[in-house]
C-alpha cells in the first residue's frame, strides 16, 4: 500500500495526490487542494445516495426473483409478469414526449454518422492509435485484410505482390465510383486530375474530359512543388482523400499515379476507462489518469520498437487544404474524443474518505476527467479536441432513469467544483441494462440538456437479460439468443426511442462491437447493417476495421435513414419483456457440451490475462481458433449462462469442473508462445483459475451478475504477491 497524503478529511494515495498537484493541476486555474475540498464535499452528498441507488438494485432483483420462484413449474404470465415489473416500480411510467435540448455539441457527434473505437487508455500506444484513426489508409485496410480474398495469386507476399496491388486498385476506383461518380466515365478511365476554375477536371484514357457529378463534392487540394498531391472530396457528411505519388509500387498499377486513398474513418473514439481497462489500485488509476491527461494536453506519446528501430507515436496535427476558391483551411485530423469512466458499482482504494472506506470509483472518475479535461477547454493545446467546449463522458452500466438523474447531479456539483458553465459536461448513455432499456425514454429525459450519446450493447444486455431472469429457467443457448424476441426489439427500441426524443442531428445513437478483428471480409459483409439500422456509429475493434467500416457510412445516408425509420411502428414492450427461457430443454448431451466448453473456454481466456497480466482487453482463439475481442462484457455472459444453466441442472458441477479443467489445457495450449503466460494445468489453483470458478459458482450472488467485485479481489491478490504483501 502506498503512501497516503490527507487533506480536507481524505486520504489520497501518493501517486494520485502527486498527479493532480503537480501535473493536472497546473495551468488549469484551479489548485490541487481546491479539487480535493470540493471532492470531500461531494462524496458526503453524494455517496449515500450511490449506496441507496444500489440498494435498490439488489431490493428490485430480489422480487423479482420471488415472483418467478412463487410460481415456478407454471406457465408464465405474461401480462402478471408485466404488471408485478409496474407494482415494484422496475416498469415506469412513460411521461409525454419531448426532445433534448443540448447545447454546444461538436459537429462529430451530431452530425457526422461513421465508425466509433474504443480503447483502453491505459494503453498509451493503443489510445494514440485510435485517436490517429480518424484517417485511414484504404489501400493498407485492402491490402492487409482478407476483404481481399488471397486465392488466384493474390496473397501476401514479399514486400509488395502486383496481383494483390491489382486487386486493391480494383476495389478502390468501385468505391470512388460509388462515393463521389463522374458525369461521364469510370475511375478506372481517368488518367488525370487538375483543378480549373475551382472546378475538379479529370481527364480519361480516351481523351474525353468530364468532372464530377456533383461539384460540390469537391472540397479541396493540396500542392507540392507546383502539382497536385491530393484532392480532398467529400460524401455523406466525410471526407476522403486522394493521394497522388510515384516513389511507391502501387503506382505502376494506375496511370494517374495514385498512391492511395485515405478515407475519414474513426470520428470519434471512445478512450476507455472501463470494461477493457484492468485498473484495481492507485497506481493502476494514475496510469488511466495519466493518458487522458496527456490527450487533453495533446501531449501524449509513447515510443516502441519496430523492426529494431525505435519509433515515437504521437497525436496528429490537423490537415491543411486550399479550398476550390483558393482559401487555406484545416480539418480535424484526429478523432473526437470521448472518455467513459466506470459506472456506479465498484470502489478504489485511490481515496479513502473521512471514515476511511474506499470511495465510489466512478465519483473519483468523474472528477479527475473532468479536471483533466479543463487544458482542453481552455485552449491551451494547439490540438483541440472539443471545438464546442464540451466534456463528453460515457457512463456505463446505469440501472433506470433515477441512476441516470445522479449521474447528472455528479456532473452538475464536479461543474460547480471547477468554475465550468453549465451543461459543459455532457453525458452518454449505455443502453446495456435491462431496466434502462424498459425505461429508456425517462433515462433520456433525466439527461435531456447534456445527453450525446445512447447506444445499444448485445453482450452487456444479455448477461443482465440473463441474471435479471435467472430464476425464470434455463436461459436459451447463446446462438439462439441472438435471434430471440426480446433481442431483436431491443435494437430497434434503442433507435425508436432515440428518434422520438430527438437525438437525430443532435446526438449519437450507436451500435455494438464487430467481435472478430481478423475477419474483415465477414465485417464488411455484416455489419452494413448498422447505419442501415438507424445508427450514427457503431463500434469497430481496430483503426483498420474503422477504415473499411467508414465505407458503410458511404453506402448509406444515415442521416435519410433515421427519417425514414421514424414513420415505422415503434418496437413492442411486450417484446422486451419477453423471457429467453425455455421451459422444456431439449438440447442433446453434445449441445450442451459444446455450449459449455465455448463458454469456459473464452471465460478462462479472458480471465488468466486479466488476472496474471492486468489485460483488460484481450483477443482471446476461440474454439476454432478465432481470435475474438473479449471484455467484461462478453465475461459477464459467459459466466451468468454457466450459472443459469448450473442452477437449472442442464449442467452438474462435476460436469463444469471438468469442463474448466480441459479448457484450462486448451488455452494454456493456446498461449504457449507467450513468455509471460502461467499454466493454469496441472495444478489448477491459480488466482485466475480460482477467479473463474468464483464466477460460475457464485454468479447468481454477484451483484446483477457482473464480475468487476471477483477480479479486482483475485488481481489484487495477485499483485499482492507478486510484491510479496
Amino acid at each position: 500500500m502506498s503512501a497516503r497524503i490527507t487533506v480536507a478529511g481524505l486520504q489520497i494515495a501518493k501517486p494520485l495526490f502527486d498527479l493532480v498537484r503537480d501535473e493536472i493541476a497546473p495551468g488549469t486555474g484551479i489548485s490541487s487542494d481546491h479539487v480535493w475540498q470540493g471532492f470531500a464535499d461531494m462524496l458526503r452528498e453524494l455517496t449515500p445516495r450511490n449506496r441507496a441507488l444500489l440498494t435498490r438494485r439488489d431490493e428490485l432483483q430480489a422480487r423479482i426473483d420471488a415472483w418467478h420462484l412463487e410460481r415456478r413449474g407454471q406457465p408464465h404470465d405474461a401480462a402478471a409478469y408485466k404488471q408485478h415489473l409496474v407494482d415494484i416500480g422496475y416498469l415506469l411510467p412513460e411521461g409525454e414526449d419531448f426532445v433534448i435540448g443540448t447545447e454546444n455539441v461538436d459537429a462529430e457527434i451530431a452530425r457526422i454518422a461513421g465508425p466509433q473505437l474504443v480503447v483502453p487508455v491505459n494503453n498509451a500506444r493503443y489510445a494514440l492509435n485510435a485517436a490517429n484513426a480518424r484517417w485511414g489508409s484504404l489501400f493498407d485496410a485492402l491490402y492487409g485484410t482478407d476483404v481481399i480474398p488471397y486465392d488466384g495469386g493474390a496473397e501476401q507476399k514479399g514486400a509488395f505482390n502486383p496481383v494483390r496491388g491489382s486487386k486493391v486498385i480494383t476495389y478502390a476506383k468501385a468505391f470512388l465510383d460509388e462515393a463521389t461518380p463522374l458525369r461521364e466515365g469510370s475511375y478506372i478511365d481517368a488518367i488525370a486530375y487538375t483543378v480549373k476554375a475551382g472546378q475538379l477536371a479529370v481527364t480519361l484514357s480516351s481523351g474525353a474530359h468530364t468532372g464530377l457529378r456533383d461539384p460540390g463534392q469537391f472540397k479541396g487540394y493540396q500542392e507540392k512543388s507546383g502539382a497536385i498531391s491530393s484532392l480532398l472530396l467529400a460524401h455523406h457528411g466525410l471526407y476522403f482523400e486522394i493521394h497522388f505519388n510515384t516513389d511507391h509500387p502501387i503506382h505502376e498499377l494506375h496511370p494517374t499515379g495514385i498512391r492511395d486513398i485515405f478515407l475519414e474513418a474513426a470520428i470519434t473514439t471512445i478512450m476507455d476507462c472501463e470494461d477493457s481497462v484492468a485498473a484495481v489500485d492507485a497506481g493502476d488509476k494514475v496510469n488511466v489518469y495519466r493518458n487522458w491527461l496527456g490527450l487533453m494536453k495533446g501531449e501524449l506519446a509513447s515510443s516502441f520498437d519496430k523492426g529494431g528501430k525505435t519509433l515515437t507515436r504521437s497525436l496528429n496535427p490537423d490537415r491543411r487544404y486550399r479550398s476550390p476558391e483558393g482559401r487555406d483551411f484545416e480539418i480535424p485530423g484526429r478523432s473526437l474524443m470521448l472518455v467513459r469512466t466506470v459506472g456506479h458499482l465498484m470502489t478504489t482504494d485511490a481515496v479513502l474518505d473521512e471514515a476511511g472506506n474506499e470511495v465510489f470509483e466512478g465519483l473519483l472518475d468523474g472528477l479527475i476527467v473532468s479536471t483533466c479535461a479543463l487544458h482542453d477547454l481552455k485552449g491551451t493545446s494547439p490540438l483541440r479536441n472539443s471545438r464546442a467546449g464540451s466534456v463528453y463522458i460515457v457512463k456505463p452500466k446505469q440501472h433506470g432513469p433515477d441512476e441516470v438523474a445522479f449521474t447528472v447531479d455528479l456532473f452538475a456539483r464536479i461543474e460547480d467544483v471547477l468554475n465550468l458553465p453549465k451543461n459543459t459536461l455532457k453525458l452518454g448513455v449505455m443502453d446495456e441494462e435491462r431496466r434502462t432499456t424498459l425505461n429508456l425514454k425517462e433515462c433520456i429525459r433525466a439527461a435531456r440538456e447534456r445527453l450525446i450519446f445512447i447506444n445499444t450493447g448485445f453482450l452487456d444486455r444479455t448477461g443482465d437479460e440473463i441474471h435479471t431472469s435467472m430464476e425464470a429457467g434455463p436461459v436459451l443457448r447463446k446462438g439462439e439468443m441472438k435471434s430471440a424476441a426480446w433481442l431483436r426489439a431491443y435494437e430497434n427500441w434503442n433507435v425508436d426511442i432515440g428518434l422520438t426524443c430527438g437525438l437525430a442531428g443532435r446526438a449519437q445513437i450507436g451500435k455494438g462491437m464487430w467481435t472478430m478483428p481478423d475477419r474483415m471480409a465477414a465485417m464488411m459483409a455484416s455489419k452494413q447493417t448498422h447505419p442501415e439500422a438507424g445508427a450514427s456509429c457503431a463500434w469497430v475493434p481496430s483503426p483498420t476495421a474503422a477504415t473499411l467500416h467508414a465505407i458503410h457510412y458511404h453506402r448509406v445516408d444515415v442521416f435519410a435513414r433515421q427519417q425514414a425509420l421514424r414513420e415505422r411502428p415503434q418496437a413492442a414492450l411486450d417484446d422486451l419483456l419477453a423471457i429467453p427461457v425455455v421451459t422444456k430443454p431439449a438440447w442433446s448431451a453434445e449441445d450442451i457440451q459444446q455450449e459449455l466448453d465455448n463458454n469456459i473456454q473464452g471465460l478462462l481466456g479472458y480471465v488468466v490475462r486479466w488476472i496474471d497480466q492486468g489485460m483488460g482487453a484481450s483477443k482471446v482463439p476461440d474454439l476454432d481458433n478465432v481470435g475474438l475481442m473479449e471484455d467484461r462484457a462478453t465475461l459477464r455472459i459467459a459466466s451468468q449462462h454457466i450459472a443459469n444453466w448450473l442452477h437449472h441442472g442442464v449442467i452438474s458441477e462435476t460436469q463444469v469442473m471438468g469442463a474448466l479443467r480441459r479448457m484450462a489445457r486448451l488455452v494454456d495450449q493456446q498461449n504457449a508462445g507467450d513468455p509471460q503466460y502461467v499454466n493454469m494445468a496441472p495444478h489448477y489453483i491459480s488466482l485466475a483459475f480460482q477467479a473463474a470458478q468464483d464466477m460460475i459458482f457464485h454468479g447468481r450472488r454477484a451483484p446483477n451478475g457482473y464480475t468487476e467485485p471477483t477480479l479486482h479481489r483475485r488481481r489484487r491478490q495477485f499483485k499482492a504477491a507478486l510484491r510479496g504483501d
